[in-house]
């Protein structure tokens, strides 16, 4: 039996399938403050209390893209994601730094919703 993985995936692959409307599940693990200040556009909060809901709700066989500050949280969150069942689960390289260094036109607003 193989272990469930995650692959990365760059943020100008992001910004592509974002722009095709590409169905996918967009979650932010980083601090409440941090996300409000700042996040991809349709992505939800993602901390512990909001697990339960998004492995209640989310579509397990849609991709799911784990984004934190830099890139390396999101690695383990996306490993333990991945053995959750969700098909095909990406961390998001150079995480949200590198999004908004390179797209600050594409950047949102706003207190912590979805989860």
């Amino acid at each position: 039996m193989t272990t469930p993985t995650f692959e990365h995936l760059n943020v100008t692959t992001l910004a592509d399938w974002l722009e095709a409307a590409r169905p996918l599940t967009l979650v932010d693990i980083r601090d409440p403050a941090s996300f409000a200040a700042g996040h991809l556009p349709d992505s939800q909060h993602l901390d512990n209390d909001g697990v339960p809901a998004l492995l209640a709700e989310a579509d397990r066989r849609q991709p799911l893209v784990v984004v934190c500050y830099h890139g390396n949280s999101s690695q383990q969150a996306a490993a333990w994601l991945a053995g959750q069942g969700f098909e095909e689960v990406y961390s998001l390289d150079g995480g949200f730094s590198d999004w908004s260094a390179r797209y600050p036109e594409r950047v949102a607003e706003g207190a912590p919703g979805g989860g």
